[in-house]
């Protein structure tokens, strides 16, 4: 089907962008390095239980917020660390503009105000 080989090409070309080479060495940086893998997994876990009290709308605790900031600067003197998440910053950037432009183009809005 024509829709899907367009697809796959451009799949092919996503793949060579700087956007997503640099974020595949990076994670296989962070996964060929236990400490540093744990370190990933804490401040995700760390940011996961923030947002979710915020959700709740609730404040986190005076130690959850020292616990982060203490570990998001730990990752800020550890350049693979923080090169990781540059570039999986970058890349999430990039996969959020091709979301929208396509959401955009066919006319759907996944996010209204209900």
């Amino acid at each position: 089907m024509y829709i899907y080989d367009k697809v796959h090409e451009f799949a092919r070309e996503l793949k060579n962008t700087p956007e997503v080479v640099n974020y595949k060495k990076a994670l296989d940086k962070i996964n060929s390095n236990e400490k540093y893998k744990k370190m990933v997994e804490d401040l995700r876990k760390m940011q996961f239980e923030i947002y979710s009290i915020q959700l709740q709308g609730k404040q986190p605790s005076e130690d959850q917020i020292k616990a982060f900031e203490s570990l998001s600067n730990i990752i800020s003197l550890n350049p693979e660390v923080k090169e990781f998440l540059e570039a999986e910053m970058r890349f999430l950037t990039l996969w959020q503009d091709i979301f929208k432009i396509i959401t955009d183009t066919i006319g759907i809005d996944l996010n209204p105000n209900l």
